[in-house]
């Protein structure tokens, strides 16, 4: 019973390739071969199944080939296909993202600065039929046009935009890819700038440039510091001069700092009052 079973479904899949067959124009010679094949798969039933039946994986796509043409102008799969002997060829697609890392390549950038720049592009394919039937290779077609674009595309941006906009420039890339890929099947997933290397002497003047800079905003700041103290102590000066016991008391208070120090400094307060005194004694006299 179950081996009545599969030889129907095998019948009826066979009789669903004639259809397709059919649809696809091959000619004369072609139906004469494809009949020869149909009626030897027929007659060698069920040994030809283990010839004409192939698994296909879920990740990956079978691309068929009747006669030369592709069968029926689709990918087949995931699961058990139908594969003719004699006529029918098939190649097998994997649609799995790949990653494609792109070596280190030296670039002249906008302002006359060689670096080199090296990156990794993620893509997959998402139609079987177009990456096999519009391109020899693709994976290494999509690998030099990956090249090719980042050398283009860093050369007419500056060094500083090249450092301060990675993310940017990986965007621009990656569209360009997709839309050049989209006819070979491939869908460009994300595009990343590993490192940027640049020459020693260039790195030594940028960080001597670097240095510089922060250098200017520390005196800006040193000298702001300096403004707002010394509004303070005009506006000190204000208030100890209106109050002679204000003045006393922060002579006490200065006095008391010094003495907190470890030193043989001696001080001797005398009250400001006492000059004034011996001022208005020497006019008096």
């Amino acid at each position: 019973m179950q081996e009545d079973v599969c030889g129907l479904v095998f019948l009826v899949s066979v009789e669903r390739e004639e259809k397709e067959t059919k649809r696809e124009g091959i000619g004369v010679c072609g139906w004469i071969l494809v009949s020869i094949s149909f009626l030897l798969v027929v007659i060698t039933f069920p040994f030809s199944i283990w010839a004409c039946i192939k698994v296909v994986r879920e990740y990956e796509r079978a691309v068929v080939f009747r006669l030369g043409r592709i069968l029926p102008k689709k990918s087949k799969g995931p699961g058990l296909i139908l594969i003719l002997p004699c006529t029918d060829t098939f190649i097998r697609v994997d649609l799995r993202t790949v990653t494609c890392t792109i070596p280190p390549q030296e670039i002249l950038t906008k302002d006359a600065v060689t670096t080199q720049v090296d990156g990794v592009v993620y893509y997959r394919i998402h139609s079987a039929v177009s990456a096999v039937a519009n391109v020899t290779d693709v994976h290494s077609a999509t690998f030099l046009l990956a090249q090719t674009t980042l050398r283009n595309v860093l050369g007419t941006r500056s060094l500083a935009q090249l450092l301060a906009g990675r993310e940017e420039i990986a965007h621009g890339i990656q569209d360009i890819l997709d839309s050049a890929t989209e006819q070979w099947g491939i869908k460009v997933a994300r595009v990343e700038i590993k490192d940027i290397r640049i020459p020693v002497a260039m790195q030594r003047t940028m960080a001597a440039e670097a240095e510089a800079a922060q250098e200017a905003k520390a005196k800006v700041v040193a000298a702001e510091g300096e403004r707002n103290a010394s509004k303070a102590l005009k506006q000190a000066s204000v208030v100890l001069a209106d109050s002679t016991a204000g003045l006393q008391l922060r002579y006490l208070q200065t006095l008391t700092t010094l003495a907190a120090e470890n030193n043989s400094t001696i001080v001797f307060p005398l009250p400001i009052n006492m000059f004034e005194n011996l001022g208005q004694k020497n006019r008096g006299g």
